[in-house]
C-alpha cells in the first residue's frame, strides 16, 4: 500500500544568539568525538546545514559579541529585514496598480 502524502506546514522557528552559539560549541565537541553533523542536528532538532551556517558565521566574526554575529532575535539583520518588507510592499502596490489600471480601462469602455 502507498502511504498518503502528509502536508505538514512547518512554522519558521526563531533561535536566540545564545542557542546558536551553544549549538556550534556542542557541534565542535561532538565532531571531535566522531559524531556526524546529521546526528548532531537530529539531537538538537536543527537542520545540519543551519549548524554549518552558524559555525561559519561565528568563525568569520572571530571574537565579536553575539549581538553582532547573530543580530536580532535569530532573524535577518534589520537592514535585510527592512529590504524584504519594502520589496513585499512594492510587489503589493504593483498588483494594486495593475488592478486599478484594468478597472479604469473597463469603466472607460462602459462610459462610451
Amino acid at each position: 500500500m502507498a502511504k498518503a502524502a502528509k502536508s505538514i506546514k512547518r512554522t519558521r522557528r526563531i533561535f536566540s544568539a545564545e542557542f546558536k552559539q551553544e549549538a556550534v560549541r556542542r557541534m565542535a565537541e561532538r565532531r571531535a568525538q566522531g559524531v556526524s553533523v546529521q546526528q548532531i542536528g537530529r539531537d538538537l532538532d536543527v537542520r545540519p546545514e543551519m549548524l554549518r551556517v552558524w559555525a561559519r558565521q561565528l568563525a568569520a566574526q572571530g571574537g565579536a559579541p553575539l549581538a553582532d554575529v547573530f543580530p536580532g532575535q535569530g532573524r535577518l539583520p534589520s537592514e535585510q529585514e527592512e529590504v524584504r518588507r519594502l520589496e513585499r510592499e512594492v510587489k503589493r502596490l504593483a498588483q494594486e496598480n495593475t488592478f486599478l489600471k484594468s478597472a479604469a480601462a473597463y469603466f472607460a469602455r462602459e462610459s462610451r
